[in-house]
């Protein structure tokens, strides 16, 4: 169910858990910025979550309110998971949903990884 990005941070979601050990996860990344698992409901053969360690809705929450470091720390720990998986030469596609219209569905800002395979138009056609 798309959820209201403007609303505060809710500490139950299941990415504040994930990074809190009370979720299992698959940890294909992890500093002091950033931690990336793979989608439990994968959309391409490769399909991984990268989220910030702070507590920030969406990416305009983000924008808005991390530090300078934490941006930082938070765009090279997606470009070092692309690396990591030999994305950069054939290509591969990150997502940000934001809010209802954007079908954003968990209340922490993630970005989708997609890569392995052509992946397609960037949104349905009308």
């Amino acid at each position: 169910m798309p959820i209201d990005a403007t609303l505060p941070y809710d500490d139950e979601n299941i990415f504040a858990k994930i990074l809190r050990g009370e979720i299992p996860s698959t940890t294909l990344y992890d500093d002091e910025w950033a931690y990336a698992f793979p989608d439990i409901n994968p959309q391409a053969k490769l399909h991984v979550l990268v989220i910030p360690k702070g507590r920030y809705v969406s990416w305009d929450d983000f924008s808005a309110k991390a530090s300078d470091a934490e941006i930082a720390g938070f765009i090279r720990a997606v470009g070092t998971v692309a690396r990591q998986h030999n994305l950069v030469e054939p290509g591969y596609r990150l997502l940000a949903n934001i809010g209802p219209h954007g079908g954003q569905e968990v209340p922490h800002l993630h970005v989708h990884l997609f890569g392995e395979e052509p992946l397609g138009p960037m949104i349905a056609r009308r």
